[in-house]
């Protein structure tokens, strides 16, 4: 049996699975969180992701969270950053159809944020952004975050496997509006620190959106 919410959204490909959670309290806007790497076993279960989303559900967002093709039920062939994209970008589409003018929060969470912030930093529908776990000395092409105008949050774990701070810096240094969360002694998957990583995004999505009505 499917959770509530389970549904598939139309791809290039044939279809995304996908799970859609609306807030308890009246809604203030909608946001999609993207797991970490297919072939790492990532997806939309992924505990970090599920964590996200619930911060950004207790926000008042409706939240989605999608299977990357060759994912679960998704289709397709995993095809590294360039499927990834195309995926992020279909799930977009789904927002925007189903959720017409709303703001639109991005998460992303590993291989998630590569593919979810180059996205989000183009679609004038995305009005902040949220990088979890950024594996900046995985990928070396994420110079496209330096120009991003828009709010964006880094949360990273001191001894992330992929990452290290200093890494992580050598991005958001250049980033004058970038929030960054540093949690110590935490690794890539924040495996004791989820409610706290809950709470981080919860609160800082909740600023920016009282900030900006």
């Amino acid at each position: 049996m499917y959770p509530k919410g389970n549904l598939f959204i139309p791809a290039s490909h044939g279809q995304l699975e996908a799970i859609l959670k609306e807030p308890t309290g009246p809604r203030r806007g909608v946001a999609l969180v993207c797991h970490p790497h297919p072939l790492g076993g990532g997806t939309m279960h992924n505990k970090v992701v599920f964590r996200a989303a619930a911060g950004l559900v207790d926000a008042g967002l409706a939240t989605l969270r999608f299977n990357f093709r060759g994912v679960g039920a998704s289709t397709g062939v995993h095809n590294e950053i360039e499927g990834g994209v195309e995926d992020v970008r279909d799930a977009l589409k789904y927002l925007k159809d189903a959720f017409p003018g709303e703001d639109i929060t991005l998460a992303g969470f590993s291989f998630g944020s590569r593919t979810g912030m180059e996205v989000g930093v183009a679609d004038d529908n995305v009005k902040r952004l949220i990088s979890i776990g950024t594996p900046v000395e995985k990928y070396n092409d994420y110079d496209f975050l330096a120009e991003v105008k828009k709010p964006i949050l880094f949360v990273h774990g001191d001894r992330d496997e992929f990452c290290s701070v200093e890494g992580l810096r050598s991005l958001t240094d250049r980033i004058p509006q970038a929030e960054v969360v540093i949690f110590e002694n935490c690794g890539h998957f924040f495996d004791n620190d989820l409610t706290e990583l809950r709470n981080t995004i919860h609160t800082w999505t909740e600023k920016q959106l009282t900030e900006n009505n």
